[in-house]
């Protein structure tokens, strides 16, 4: 009897570290979105590895492969979309991954590549996995629409 609670509670313990981690790994990636819309880009050490990654489609000309990479793509974005906020809809992590989808608001101000200031707000929805790695983030996959984007700012057709 002995030997069957004490197997019943390393199960137990096993289960709850799991989620544990997840959860923990969850609220490491709500921190990070918090930082970023409280503009405390210096922070970000704390919650991204140095040599992190960024993936995306939807920006194929950047380039990140570390936090300062990181950190001076959200400058050129913060310039672009000064009032921008990502609000998290839903989250879920599964092991060292944590998914989630958002919302991106904000009024463009700057800037888009080619596409000057329009004074227009977009709200987009993005979705974003990223892979946690010694309790920081180490890599970043995100997609989103660019043409309701650029629909909603006034941007479409292109400028020739």
């Amino acid at each position: 009897m002995i030997f069957r609670l004490a197997v019943l509670f390393v199960l137990i313990l096993s289960s709850s570290a799991g989620d544990a981690g997840e959860t923990e790994n969850v609220a490491l990636v709500r921190a990070m979105a918090e930082l970023i819309n409280d503009r405390k880009l210096d922070e970000l050490h704390t919650v991204i590895a140095e040599n992190v990654v960024r993936h995306s489609d939807a920006t194929p000309d950047v380039v990140v492969t570390n936090i300062d990479e990181f950190i001076a793509f959200l400058r050129t974005d913060i310039a672009t979309v000064p009032d921008s906020v990502q609000e998290i809809e839903q989250i879920f992590g599964s092991g060292d991954m944590v998914a989630l989808r958002a919302k991106y608001r904000g009024t463009q101000l700057g800037p888009m590549g080619p596409f000057p200031p329009s004074g227009k707000t977009l709200e987009l929805v993005f979705i974003a996995i990223l892979r946690i790695e010694n309790h920081k983030v180490a890599e970043i996959w995100v997609e989103w629409d660019n043409l309701s984007a650029l629909g909603q700012l006034g941007h479409l057709p292109p400028p020739e």
